[in-house]
């Protein structure tokens, strides 16, 4: 029996022509022409005029971060309902994450539950914004479009313009999603992408931070280089990290920028599939696509009502694996994450019932539709159909 991955990455253009030329001409290392390459086709694809490549997206929301001018004692606002990386980002950053809970619907960060901390529980004092409880300055908001699916950004940047907050768009799922035909990334401040293996496209591992601030984006390039003010004579005024790509890296990820429209198309007809023959089953509820919103489906989810399925979405998972076919839960919500327990705790009900609840299924674009049809074959199978 063939097995399914969840998210696989999916080689199929010129990624073998560019990693060779790489090794032919020696340019291997952290700088080289496919670098610049790289960052030029995220800066086209964001529609951000600067991108600064990185070792990884983590990387790039921590130095997104710094140059946003976060500081020590400093909150932070994210999603509850996402990966731990942003979490932990602000944490490298000597920050305190305020996780802020999902919305039912298209399980997102709140933007009703930002507005009314932001009103009710902070003030500004000398135009800067402070948390009326714990007493810390609030100085950024990264909201996470988890699952592909893109945050309401609308709203929350003009609450951010309103409390005087910077927002990084932690983008790191969503590469190909557009928000009012924007590009999800490149509607913040600042940006961050991932290209993990399991990603959309992956450069094996490498971020991306994208901007329409050029002082900030010579910032970014800056630390990440580790903060040389003179080459030459090893000179640094500031500490820097070594978070550069490297040419073989951004090789990669050139040939598979050349293929993303594909594979973005290929994870919404695979959505479509499922949603095609699964909605009819009783207890299985998909992630509604908002309005003016065109998500990549990074990772079709479905959440499981146990009562009405028959069965709860960890054990639909044990059915899935027995049958050679991957499946994984949502996230451990950031506010019930042991490693963060001094964030500043909000009510997240909604993040706690989607990750009791919910349960992410093969999506890669490289899947054939008999993976996909034997994915819906055992699920309705295990509900009785």
């Amino acid at each position: 029996m063939t097995f399914v991955p969840l998210s696989a990455p999916h080689l199929s253009g010129n990624e073998w022509k560019y990693i060779k030329d790489c090794l032919d001409t020696g340019w291997v290392s952290s700088v080289g022409a496919y670098v610049t390459r790289f960052e030029n086709a995220l800066a086209d694809a964001s529609a951000a005029p600067h991108a600064v490549a990185t070792t990884c997206g983590t990387a790039a929301l921590h130095v997104a971060l710094l140059v946003a001018g976060v500081k020590p004692g400093d909150e932070v606002l994210v999603s509850s309902m996402t990966f731990i990386a942003p979490v932990n980002a602000i944490s490298y950053a000597n920050a305190i994450p305020v996780p802020v809970d999902a919305e039912a619907n298209h399980w997102q960060m709140d933007v009703d539950k930002v507005r009314a901390f932001l009103t009710n529980d902070c003030e500004l004092r000398d135009d800067r914004l402070f948390n009326k409880i714990s007493g810390r300055r609030v100085a950024a908001i990264v909201p996470v479009h988890i699952l592909g699916h893109p945050v309401e950004m609308t709203s929350l940047m003009k609450l951010a313009d309103e409390f005087g907050l910077i927002v990084i768009e932690d983008a790191t799922e969503s590469l190909g999603s557009t928000y009012f035909d924007r590009p999800v990334g490149g509607i913040g401040h600042m940006g961050c992408y991932s290209f993990n293996g399991n990603k959309i496209i992956t450069t094996g591992g490498g971020g991306m931070l994208v901007t329409a601030n050029e002082t900030w984006a010579k910032k970014a390039r800056y630390l990440t280089t580790q903060a040389k003010d003179d080459p030459q004579e090893y000179i640094h005024h500031e500490i820097g990290y070594n978070y550069r790509l490297t040419n073989i890296q951004a090789a990669l990820g050139c040939a598979q920028m050349e293929l993303l429209a594909g594979y973005v198309e290929r994870r919404r007809d695979i959505h479509a599939m499922y949603r095609s023959h699964l909605s009819d089953i009783s207890g299985i509820q998909f992630q509604a696509e908002a309005e003016g919103v065109r998500s990549n489906f990074w990772l079709t989810t479905i959440y499981i009502d146990r009562a009405q399925f028959g069965m709860a979405a960890r054990a639909l998972r044990q059915v899935l694996k027995d049958a050679q076919i991957e499946a994984r839960p949502l996230w451990q919500p950031a506010h019930l994450s042991p490693a963060h327990q001094d964030a500043f705790k909000l009510p997240c009900p909604v993040s706690e019932d989607l990750f009791a609840n919910c349960l992410s299924l093969p999506s890669s674009s490289s899947s054939s539709d008999q993976d996909i049809a034997r994915v819906i074959q055992v699920i309705r199978h295990a509900a009785g159909h």
